[in-house]
């Protein structure tokens, strides 16, 4: 089903915005003009759980599994053919990737895309035409891209990128109007695969690609990484976000901001995860400020059936999973205060939920905060033996954010016990709340049909055309309505090996708000929104 776009376009500037109405707070400098369309959502069906369809993708491992080839791979999702309905990318380390076709109503069409051994995945527009590209990681090898012909794919180099990767990052930075790339790698399985090879080659580490006419150009920022969480966050609260590294074992997680035109390293956190799996930016508290959340590998001790699960593993790894020290083998959630940053995860009961993958905060029940969603399982014959398979069998868990105390939701049916590893959200039917895609190790694929019941949606998309991040990405977009200030921010990837739809979802209690756009070069703009559209705001501006 097709979505034909009404065209308003109206060039709005901040003096004829809504009907004399002034937005709230407008700063002096609010000059960018944006064009608007908008599409109506239309609500669809409302109860009182979610409803899981198998999709046609699993992502295949080699059986046995046995160490690094538990990592799974990943989801990513956005627009592929600009029809207005959001595809569906899915990764698999053994095998080909898919892409499901969005064909409307929540029904998919698969093609195969002969791409072997894939991990992240993140569906951007690389080459600016106003088409998303597909681009995967491969661990053992640099990014690969997938470059997208009116919906034909055809694989090129991304000219300069060399280096191996497990994880990436696609962002404006700097605000330049361009994309750069970061990748990271995960040191611990490149040496197992290449032994000697890596161990006396130049090795991997951390790298940001700056997009440039001729291609890109390589900084290496670290020369080791074990790296699966990558994000970009102001961690040093200077308006200016920064590069986080999330690394497995013992090797500390990284940061580095820009200081006096380079990328000088610093700590930002007293205490972080010690083998973070993944980042998700979040407003938990409606105050226009994001907090961050890692994922780690603690279980709920409270249940005795998953303590004797667990038990054996704990009794030969003990000093793993002791908590002394600045890095704690559980979930952290970020809370900017005063003085910096306090983890709150262990306050909110967010800080054991198993041995934890991809975790995303989306608004899942409409009633204007932001929920959490955390995808669990492993399988490893070699740290499970005594389990069958060797698999830790450990369904999701999905926290209503009641505002900003947090009770798990069992009765909402996201408990899948898949082995998950890849997780995205966004509305796939464009019914006005948010679907999650969730790709498992060794079988299929899920979707999960949101339909809970809430308020009416707002649903937003950003186009900078004239640059060449033509999506805005590391664009902030806040919703001034009911007393509170819902932010979000426009991301190509987070949570684990996943990538995000260029597409931001709101729920407006009051019918109507203010949106307030922070575009990636700090540049605003303001726009009147009513409940029940997609609304598409265009920038005419040439960086």
């Amino acid at each position: 089903m097709r979505m034909a776009l009404s065209k308003v376009t109206l060039a709005l500037l901040l003096g004829s915005l809504g009907a004399g109405a002034a937005p709230p707070h407008a700063p002096s400098d609010v000059t960018v003009a944006v064009a608007v369309d908008f599409v109506k959502l239309e609500q669809g069906l409302c109860g009182t759980a979610f409803e899981a369809h198998d999709l046609p993708h699993t992502a295949q491992g080699r059986w046995p599994v046995r160490g690094f080839d538990g990592n799974g791979a990943g989801v990513g999702l956005g627009d592929l053919n600009n029809d207005g309905l959001i595809e569906i990318v899915l990764a698999s380390q053994v095998g080909e990737a898919s892409v499901l076709w969005n064909r409307g109503q929540l029904r998919f069409e698969r093609e195969a895309l002969p791409t072997e051994g894939t991990k992240a995945v993140a569906l951007v527009d690389v080459d600016a035409d106003g088409w998303l590209d597909i681009t995967f990681t491969h661990n053992n090898f640099y990014p690969s891209y997938w470059r997208n012909q009116n919906g034909r794919f055809v694989q090129q180099r991304l000219e300069g990128v060399r280096q191996p990767a497990f994880v990436f990052l696609w962002d404006d930075l700097l605000g330049r109007g361009r994309l750069d790339l970061v990748t990271a790698s995960y040191d611990p399985s490149l040496e197992a695969e290449n032994r000697d090879g890596f161990l006396f080659g130049r090795g991997a580490g951390v790298f940001l690609y700056e997009a440039g006419p001729q291609g890109y150009t390589e900084q290496r920022l670290s020369p080791k990484a074990f790296a699966l969480g990558l994000v970009a966050f102001d961690a040093d609260l200077d308006g200016q976000r920064d590069l986080i590294v999330g690394n497995d074992f013992d090797l500390p997680d990284m940061a580095w901001r820009w200081d006096n035109g380079t990328w000088q390293q610093f700590q930002p956190f007293r205490q972080f995860s010690k083998h973070p799996m993944g980042f998700a930016l979040g407003d938990i508290q409606n105050d226009g400020v994001p907090e961050l959340f890692s994922t780690d590998m603690k279980p709920d001790f409270r249940d005795l059936k998953t303590l004797a699960t667990w038990m054996p593993l704990l009794e030969r790894g003990y000093k793993k999973f002791r908590t002394h020290g600045p890095q704690k083998t559980e979930n952290m959630l970020q809370v900017r205060q005063a003085q910096g940053f306090r983890n709150m995860a262990y306050a909110l009961g967010l800080d054991a939920t198993g041995w934890s993958w991809s975790a995303k905060f989306g608004d899942l029940d409409n009633d204007g905060w932001q929920d959490l969603y955390v995808v669990n399982g492993m399988m490893d014959i070699e740290q499970f033996p005594y389990l069958p398979g060797g698999e830790l069998v450990e369904e999701n868990r999905v926290f209503r954010n009641h505002r900003s105390r947090f009770e798990h939701r069992p009765d909402w049916k996201l408990g899948s016990k898949r082995s998950a590893r890849g997780m995205s959200m966004a509305d796939l039917d464009n019914d006005g709340d948010l679907d999650i895609v969730v790709g498992n190790l060794s079988s299929p694929a899920q979707l999960f049909e949101n339909r809970l019941c809430g308020y009416p949606a707002l649903e937003v998309e950003l186009r900078w055309p004239k640059s060449q991040n033509t999506r805005a990405i590391g664009a902030e977009v806040i919703l001034h309505s009911n007393g509170w200030r819902q932010w979000r921010q426009v991301t190509a990837t987070s949570g684990y090996l996943s990538g995000d739809a260029p597409r931001l979802h709101f729920a407006l209690p009051q019918e109507e708000g203010w949106l307030e756009v922070v575009w990636p070069d700090g540049k605003r703009s303001w726009q009147a929104a009513k409940a029940g559209q997609l609304l598409i705001l265009t920038r005419g501006e040439t960086p």
